[in-house]
């Protein structure tokens, strides 16, 4: 995004501060009209004028360094990764632009590029290392989302899009709201060009309706809306016909701390004047707009208030604010109206929702549901879109929408329809120069089927040590889609195991399955189908509830006298943890047992440490120590004739060497 409500804050202050402190060493006559238009925030300008520059001679770092910057604030992420590729070539560089680059690669999709610099970050910087490893861990979550897309499909809106920015649609009854710096328009007007963009100001929008899903050719609001500086984003509240909306100020300087949240530059020493937000409503009577009238809490010599979403009973408005005592750059709160009409206090929305970066661009689903945008959860770049979970005034956590919501770019102006199925978001992820575009989203569930089979391994009378497979007939299965309202299917398995389950590709589903003399079991499948004739292939797994029966858990090693948990051995102790949680009526033994090299009574230490470790981990995943005892036996209960002074093969060893749990007599 090219505007200054949308732009990202990349940075923690300690960087912001070092990338915005950098002086010029280059004479002053070279750079003095160019550091002008950047101290003045006309950006454009700027740049043209230090590209100028380094076409008169040798490259210099602050001159490129510039130039980066510049694309950056501009949100060219294209532009900001080669030019911060040019400026680490220089030996003084300092080591933040590393952070820089990665992010800039980052919010291009470059997600492995983008890991790799955000650990060399972290080697450069030890300081910022916590904050680099996350972000280098999100470049690998932000990759597994979209090997896994959600079931949508996402296109532009071609008509509600222009050469500028377009963002924050809101669906009114009779038409679509929105916000565009675009220079060219319906109006009779001349829009005016922005220097920090080169686009023209933030203006609102409306375009009528067609259908449920197509608009009109979009038309400039009058300027009892529209001042001759931004103005937007809004929303339209039906039932009072008002329209919510910001308004920008130019607030003279007076003190060097920025509280802007229109965007996270924090300007220069030579800025004079500052972006600061309020909300205004205006009445609509017919086809005409009365009583533009600001938001009682408004104070722009302060602070900013905007990007208004309000409930659909009119009662509670939610909003994003920088005002003092926040959680982090910007916050969301909200405002109840009070018995006499008027406005209440606002009220932070709290820290689960925010956080110590920027939340923004809050809307409101039909069913109360909070959306918003934020960098400051962990995203796949930019501004990620998330959902609040919870109710209103206790909101218990947020969850990323993922892909294809989200994107390496900016991603904002979520705006669900009541169907739960369809709807609008703005996002850049289609423009090379950060533009954001209208796009409309249309849940496009592929049907697909989980095949699968219900078995049990028994002991095979002619392989010693080996089991066999058997079928368990007859198991009742049910079968939840994950984060889904729907309502859970139940299905019997066929005499021979075999069952088969209707799903959408895209979604996970857990299967529990539960039969007489058998312990449940749960596991979770992702349906990943990509066309209807796809499916995924299962195996449930189903051990006897029978006492002081012994059950090997496969899988579980350890490092040659060791007793820490691998990661493998952690993943299987994960799958008993779920059963333990399925059957809550048993307690189990966990016993550890060695092969017979080393001695006695080393055995015997390293196998009930071993144990003991197991136990630890069932334990730290919520199962209560009372249900499980852990168990070391070493050497004294071997499964073959590898005693000691017996010769065997490592395979019998390994035989002996095993990991089991019993069900303890009622």
């Amino acid at each position: 995004m090219m505007h200054p409500f949308t732009l990202k804050n990349c940075l923690s202050a300690i960087l912001l501060c070092v990338v915005l402190s950098f002086a010029f060493q280059v004479k002053a006559q070279d750079t003095q009209q160019a550091d002008k238009h950047f101290n003045e925030f006309e950006f454009s300008l700027a740049l043209d004028e230090y590209k100028a520059i380094l076409d008169q001679g040798e490259p210099s770092l602050n001159v490129v360094q510039r130039i980066a910057d510049i694309y950056r604030i501009l949100n060219n992420s294209k532009e900001a990764e080669f030019w911060y590729a040019q400026v680490i070539t220089f030996a003084g560089a300092d080591p933040s632009v590393y952070y820089l680059y990665a992010e800039s690669a980052k919010r291009n999709g470059n997600y492995a590029k983008a890991k790799q610099l955000f650990m060399e970050y972290s080697r450069r910087v030890p300081g910022q290392a916590a904050l680099a490893q996350r972000m280098a861990a999100s470049c690998d979550t932000s990759m597994k989302w979209m090997r896994n897309p959600k079931p949508y499909r996402i296109k532009k809106v071609n008509n509600l899009n222009s050469k500028g920015v377009d963002f924050s649609p809101f669906k009114a009854k009779d038409g679509v709201y929105f916000a565009s710096d675009r220079l060219e328009g319906n109006t009779k007007e001349k829009v005016e060009q922005y220097a920090w963009t080169g686009n023209g100001y933030i203006q609102m929008y409306f375009a009528p309706a067609k259908s449920d899903t197509s608009w009109g050719a979009p038309e400039i609001l009058p300027s009892a809306i529209n001042t001759r500086y931004h103005n937007g984003p809004g929303v339209f509240h039906e039932k009072d016909k008002a329209l919510y909306f910001t308004r920008t100020h130019a607030v003279r300087r007076e003190v060097k701390k920025n509280s802007d949240p229109t965007s996270w530059f924090q300007g220069t020493e030579g800025g004079t004047h500052i972006n600061r937000l309020g909300i205004y409503i205006a009445a609509k009577k017919g086809n005409k707009w009365k009583k533009v009238k600001a938001f009682k809490y408004n104070k722009t010599e302060e602070y900013s208030i905007g990007h208004p979403a309000i409930t659909e009973d009119g009662n509670t408005l939610y909003f994003v604010s920088d005002m003092p005592g926040g959680f982090g750059e910007t916050d969301i709160y909200y405002s109840e109206r009070q018995p006499n009409g008027e406005w209440g206090q606002p009220i932070n929305a709290g820290n689960k929702v925010n956080t110590a970066g920027r939340e923004s661009f809050p809307s409101l689903g039909a069913d109360g549901v909070l959306y918003f945008s934020s960098d400051g959860h962990m995203g796949m770049g930019g501004l990620d879109l998330f959902k609040a979970v919870g109710t209103h005034k206790a909101w218990t956590g947020v969850e990323n929408l993922k892909y294809p919501f989200n994107t390496s770019h900016d991603d904002l102006g979520f705006e669900m329809d009541a169907n739960g199925k369809t709807g609008l978001i703005s996002s850049g992820r289609f423009s090379e120069e950060g533009y954001d575009d209208i796009l409309s989203f249309v849940e496009n569930r592929i049907p697909c089927t989980i095949t699968g089979k219900t078995i049990e391994y028994v002991a095979d009378s002619q392989n010693r040590g080996k089991k066999k497979e058997m079928a368990v007939g007859n198991v009742r299965l049910t079968v939840t889609e994950v984060g889904s309202d729907a309502r859970p299917i139940e299905v019997i398995s066929n005499a021979d195991g075999t069952f088969m389950l209707p799903v959408y590709g895209g979604m996970t589903y857990t299967i529990r399955g539960s039969k007489p003399n058998y312990l449940t079991q749960t596991i979770t499948v992702p349906a990943d189908c990509r066309k209807t004739e796809d499916s995924v292939r299962v195996e449930m797994v189903f051990n006897r509830d029978t006492p002081n029966k012994p059950i090997v858990l496969e899988n579980i090693y350890y490092d040659l006298d060791k007793y820490d948990l691998t990661p493998q051995a952690a993943a299987e102790l994960d799958k008993l943890v779920q059963t333990l949680k399925d059957n809550p009526h048993i307690r189990i033994e966990l016993s550890s047992h060695t092969d017979s090299r080393q001695t006695n009574y080393y055995n015997q230490m390293l196998s009930e440490l071993r144990a003991k470790s197991a136990v630890d981990y069932l334990v730290a995943k919520g199962i209560e120590r009372s249900r499980v005892e852990a168990k070391g036996y070493g050497e004294t209960q071997l499964i073959n004739k590898c005693a000691d002074g017996v010769s065997c093969s490592e395979d019998m060893h390994q035989e002996n060497r095993r990991t089991e749990f019993k069900i303890l007599a009622r």
